[in-house]
């Protein structure tokens, strides 16, 4: 049996730890591409459970039993839920995931702050800056996932409401001050400062409507992953300062593109009305009127059509309409039709929710493109079909300078020869901006669950 000196046990870990982040950074590289993506979280995966189990070789590590019990019961919980969850709630389980991690970066803090250690002060800053984000980014989690979720369903906002915000984080900044420095009274202080930061996550986040859930998620992805690079500067852990700095580089990156894709700042989002049907959208002039068309006459069209893209949003995903989706393209491209899949950056409720659900069914990467690809391609296209989506294929975007979402870069189903939307009734979207896309002459709207309603489709299609 060989026996490690304290260096070499030392050497090991560290050696170990820098392993799980390469692996780490390898995974997100791969994540990043359909095609490897659950290879990425293979590597991920192995790196996780390299960091893991390293973690039980510490000097002085006691509390085997309890760590063990955690993990217990985490994984089993991760497990359960994992193969439990739907796709249409992947995206709050994507917010409750990541609010675990900003919380479990708190807690690292809280235990540093009540252990009664002398740290630098330098060490102390960042234990308080890793607590204040980790518990924003949980609390602001939960309320993200109850929104998502539909357990809160009307955003709350008061006069006032971003001045009583700052109050707060700056009562927050003074109690994380006094801890730096030294003045406290206790653990009072420490309760007080954390009681703070959760509660400032709640109050930033209750008032966003729900269409803006996606950056929010990406948002608070991001202020997890820096909290845990504190976290790991005050632990002296490089796997946690590299997986950190990793995800929250990605996370604020994949804010900004969010962002982007709406035309609107992260402060807009964080700070304005937008994306509350009660207050968004209802000053739009409306011309003409929305046009039924019944399942078989729309079969028709699609059957002789040249070439047919595709439009997915939530609809489709609440409806799980996506293998019936596919069938429907593998009927279209028997028939020598060609068929494309449009993907709008914020279509669903997270990053990447179209791609995944597509993923799922089947259809193949070479099929799918991004808004810059095929935007171009839509004055060709005889049939444009949007299977619940809304904000993202609406004319306003561009036609309406009075539109809370003008400016935005939209898919322009408009252009295409004719415009078929499947869709539940006449009512708003999401995001409560009514949809100039379904009055315009050459649109007519399939009404009905989107499942159904694609299946009808399909029969349509084989009778001819």
């Amino acid at each position: 049996m060989i026996a490690w000196s304290p260096e070499m046990a030392d050497k090991l870990i560290q050696a170990s730890y820098f392993l799980a982040a390469v692996l780490f950074i390898i995974g997100l590289k791969q994540m990043s591409s359909p095609v490897t993506a659950r290879r990425g979280i293979v590597w991920a995966g192995i790196g996780m459970l390299v960091a893991t189990l390293i973690t039980f070789s510490w000097p002085d590590m006691h509390n085997y039993p309890l760590m063990l019990v955690a993990i217990g019961i985490g994984g089993a919980a991760a497990w359960i839920s994992g193969k439990k969850v739907a796709m249409t709630d992947m995206p709050q389980m994507i917010a409750l995931y990541n609010g675990m991690g900003g919380g479990a970066a708190a807690a690292i803090a809280a235990v540093e702050l009540l252990g009664g250690e002398q740290h630098e002060i330098s060490i102390i800053t960042l234990a308080v800056l890793g607590a204040l984000i980790g518990s924003v980014s949980f609390s602001g989690s939960l309320i993200a996932f109850g929104k998502l979720q539909g357990l809160i369903r009307k955003p709350l906002r008061f006069k006032g409401q971003q001045v009583v915000n700052v109050l707060i984080l700056l009562s927050a900044a003074i109690a994380g001050g006094m801890i730096v420095t030294g003045h406290t009274a206790g653990i009072e202080i420490v309760i007080v400062f954390f009681s703070l930061a959760l509660l400032l996550g709640l109050t930033m986040t209750l008032p966003i409507g729900g269409a803006d859930m996606p950056v929010v998620i990406s948002l608070y992805n991001a202020l997890t992953g820096l909290a845990v690079a504190f976290e790991g500067f005050v632990l002296q852990n490089a796997a946690m300062i590299i997986a950190g700095t990793v995800v929250g580089s990605a996370g604020t990156l994949l804010t900004q593109l969010m962002a982007k894709a709406m035309n609107r700042s992260l402060a807009n989002v964080l700070f304005s009305d937008f994306g509350d049907a009660d207050i968004a959208g209802d000053g739009v002039d409306i011309q003409g009127s929305m046009k039924p068309i019944e399942s078989t006459d729309a079969g028709v069209m699609m059957a002789f059509a040249d070439k047919v893209i595709i439009i997915p949003g939530y609809g489709m995903a609440v409806a799980q309409a996506q293998h019936k989706v596919w069938e429907l393209t593998q009927l279209l491209l028997e028939r020598k039709v060609q068929v494309k899949f449009a993907i709008h950056p914020v279509a669903g409720r997270m990053p990447g929710h179209m791609n995944v659900l597509l993923a799922e069914a089947g259809v193949p990467y070479d099929l799918i493109r991004d808004l810059d690809e095929i935007n171009a391609e839509f004055e060709t296209a005889d049939v444009a079909l949007v299977i619940g989506a809304n904000d993202v294929v609406n004319p306003a975007a561009h036609s309406d300078p009075a539109s809370p979402i003008y400016g935005m870069p939209i898919l322009k189903a408009e252009k295409a020869k004719n415009i078929i939307v499947i869709k539940r009734g006449q009512g708003k979207g999401f995001s409560g901006i009514e949809n100039l896309l379904f009055f315009l002459d050459h649109t007519r709207m399939l009404y009905g669950d989107g499942q159904a309603a694609t299946a009808e489709l399909i029969q349509a299609v084989k009778t001819f």
